[in-house]
Parts: C-alpha cells; sequence; structure tokens
C-alpha cells in the first residue's frame, strides 16, 4: 500500500529537465514491480509450498515477514535516507529488488526464501515514501498532481493486477521463473533511470521529532487502530484466496491465476469508488466498505460450488478489498493535526502490521479449523472494524473540526 511522504522541497538541479515525463512513467513502472514483489508471493504459496516440501500455513508466514519488516522499517529508514538524492537511490532500491528476487528464484529451502523475502522489505517502504513526491518534482507544479496519479496508478495496478500476472506466469515457468522475472525486470528498471531519470537537488532533512506529536492524539491512534484490524480482516482471507480457489472452488491449478486475474480487474472500479466516497466522510465510508468486504468473503467459501455465485461473490470482496486502500490512507491523514507525511507512513507501517497478523491469524485457522472457516473468521475481522469506526469518531474532540463520521 502506498503512502504519501515528506514533500521535497528542492527542485531539479539544472532545471525542468526534458526527460521529466519519461522518468514519471519509468518510476510508475517500478512502482509496480516493486509492490508487484511484495504481494505476488499469495499467488504463489500453493506452488512453493508443494515445491519445498512445507505446508501452506507456513509458506504464509513469508507474507508476514515482509509486512512487519515493512512495518518496523519504514518510518525510520524512509526518515534515514529521506535526504538522499532521488537518482541514486532509486537505482540503489531496484538494484537490490532485482539481486533478492534472484536469491528468492534460487532458494533451496523456507529459509534462504525467507531472506529473499526480508532483504527487500527493507527497501519498499523507502521507495513508497519518496517516489510520489519526486514524480511532482519531475513534473513541475503544474503538473505535479498528474505525475503523482502516474505512480499511484503504477502502486494500484501492481496490487490488484502483479498478483493473476505472476500467477499465470507461475504456471508456466514455475514460481521460480517468476521470481527471475521480477528479479529481470528491476534490473532493466535500475538501468533505464539510471540513463533516463535527471539528477535531482538532494531534499533537506526533517527531523522526526517534529513530526512525532501526531502520536499524543487519541483520534489519530484510533484511526491508525482501526486500519490495522481493517488489513487484519482483509489478509486472514486474501494471503490465502489462491488455495481457497484451488481446495475449495476445485479450481484448477493452471486456472487460479485468471480467476486472480478477475478479482483484481474488479478491484480497479473498488479503488476508484474508494477514493470518489472517501471524502463523504471517512469513518463512514470506511465502515460500509468493512462490512461489503465481510458479506463478500463469507459469501465466497459458502458458494464456492457454484462458479456463477462464487464470481459474484469474489467481485464484491475484490471491490471492497481494493476501495479500502486510499480509503484508509487518506482517512489517517486527515485525522492527522499536522505532518500528514508522517501520518501517511505511519499507516503503511500499521496496514502492514495488519497483512502479517492476517496472514498469521488465517494460517492458525487453517491448522485448527480447515480451510472453509477462513472467510468466515476474515469476515468477523471485518465486523469488529464496522463497531470499532464509530468508537473512533468519539474521539475527535479537536476544537473546531469538523465531524465527518
Amino acid at each position: 500500500m502506498p503512502s504519501v511522504s515528506r514533500p521535497i522541497t528542492a527542485a531539479p538541479a539544472a532545471g525542468k529537465p526534458a526527460g521529466h515525463g519519461l522518468a514519471v512513467w519509468l518510476l510508475a513502472v517500478s512502482a509496480f514491480v516493486i509492490v508487484t514483489t511484495e504481494f505476488i508471493i499469495v499467488g504463489l504459496l500453493p506452488g512453493l509450498s508443494r515445491d519445498l516440501g512445507i505446508s501452506v500455513a507456513t509458506a504464509g508466514l513469508l507474507v508476514t515477514l515482509f509486512a512487519f519488516t515493512v512495518m518496523l522499517a519504514g518510518p525510520f529508514l524512509t526518515a534515514m535516507l529521506s535526504h538522499f538524492e532521488r537518482k541514486r537511490l532509486f537505482v540503489a532500491i531496484l538494484l537490490i529488488f532485482a539481486a533478492a528476487n534472484a536469491l528468492a528464484a534460487a532458494a533451496p529451502d523456507i529459509w534462504i526464501l525467507g531472506l529473499a523475502r526480508f532483504i527487500p522489505a527493507l527497501a519498499l517502504p523507502v521507495f513508497w515514501g519518496t517516489a510520489s513526491e519526486t514524480a511532482g518534482v519531475l513534473a513541475g507544479p503544474e503538473k505535479a498532481g498528474k505525475a503523482v496519479a502516474n505512480v499511484y496508478l503504477g502502486i494500484s495496478g501492481a496490487m490488484v493486477l502483479g498478483i493473476p500476472l505472476g500467477t499465470l506466469a507461475s504456471t508456466a515457468f514455475g514460481w521460480r521463473g517468476t521470481f527471475w522475472g521480477l528479479a529481470g525486470l528491476s534490473l532493466v528498471m535500475a538501468v533505464l533511470l539510471l540513463v533516463v531519470m535527471p539528477t535531482l537537488a538532494r531534499p533537506a532533512r526533517v527531523k522526526l521529532a517534529e513530526q512525532a506529536r501526531i502520536l499524543k492524539d487519541p483520534y489519530f491512534l484510533g484511526n491508525v487502530l482501526l486500519s490495522v484490524i481493517v488489513f487484519t480482516a482483509m489478509f486472514t482471507a486474501y494471503t490465502y484466496l489462491a488455495d481457497m480457489l484451488e481446495q475449495i472452488a476445485r479450481i484448477p491449478a493452471g486456472q487460479v491465476g485468471w480467476w486472480l486475474m478477475g478479482f483484481g480487474i474488479v478491484g480497479l472500479a473498488g479503488n476508484w469508488l474508494g477514493g470518489h466516497f472517501v471524502g463523504r466522510g471517512p469513518l463512514l465510508v470506511t465502515a460500509v466498505a468493512a462490512l461489503v468486504l465481510a458479506t463478500g468473503m463469507a459469501a465466497t467459501t459458502l458458494v464456492a460450488a457454484s462458479p456463477g455465485w462464487l464470481a459474484a461473490a469474489l467481485a464484491v470482496w475484490g471491490i471492497a478489498n481494493t476501495a479500502l486502500y486510499p480509503i484508509c490512507q487518506v482517512r489517517v491523514m486527515q485525522s492527522a493535526s499536522h505532518a500528514q507525511a508522517l501520518a501517511g507512513t505511519l499507516n503503511v507501517s500499521m496496514a502492514n502490521a495488519g497483512i502479517g497478523l492476517g496472514a498469521i491469524i488465517g494460517g492458525s485457522v487453517i491448522r485448527q479449523m480447515g480451510l472453509g472457516a477462513v472467510g468466515h473468521v476474515a469476515a468477523a475481522i471485518a465486523i469488529l472494524a464496522v463497531i470499532v469506526a464509530p468508537l473512533v469518531h468519539r474521539l475527535r474532540a479537536r476544537p473546531g473540526a469538523i465531524s465527518q463520521f
């Protein structure tokens, strides 16, 4: 999930470069590759679990490892590296992703694969925290908004299409082939950015302590907690969606990627709906989307035997699932009295806490209750988010604040 980072106050070193538009699009493609690397493991779990001789629940811990690393490292590494010259920073990040994906492709066991997931998880939040603002600087003030939207398009595309595309690739080339492909793409993007992207002036340092006062605001903390609950609900089931399609719906392994593709395409509509409606009341929209999410996740297991009803349930799930990404980001940032950049980064970190926690809960449910119970447990957590949303609203007590439930 993307975040908004500290503003870049520096301009390009030598005026607005001629290739700035292409550099922005290269950042968008880089965002697609980087975020796909994070979430691709969801579509590969059944295959790599069989190949490595481990359970799907154990393989799901790779999702937890990546998410918790982003959660813990994100704010600190972004703060430490945010003043680095952007071109060198992005090239270095993509080279790290290339090496890590190559290591994952060659991993002989779960331990080496875990290392290959840990390394890029350190670099990913740094990219999240700097890419959109860099795109705005490259494009200039008049086109900054469009440039930032282009980068977010790459991130959104990765979340809704990266997993199914990678899953389809794994059907043809195996899960190792998917990681080799991501390694190659990462290397290509590093080279292209090195050649095309202009050198930018180094941004000024911003003291984290000055922004950290938002951590004393109960309303902000309540919104962050709500994001944790929402993402826990989402990833309790989503982490194991590919396995649910194979084992419960009896979808042939070679067709799972196409079902995930449909889930992702429908999710694009959810991304638009979330961004469109969040302004009408972030907490209310969160509660509504969480309720729809619960309905879709619970229904998927109940109607798995009927392809038509399964597709309908997955559509409901996919729309709500993807809508909650921008809803949670905007809601948390609006809840901050100041330092919205830090608020956005903290929301990403806590969302990853929910992602990791969801993977753990889902794996535990599989071991204790069976795969068929995952959707119902995830739905129950989503209902908890519906209940918590009005409670968070009551924490809003800042003088002169506009009440938006």
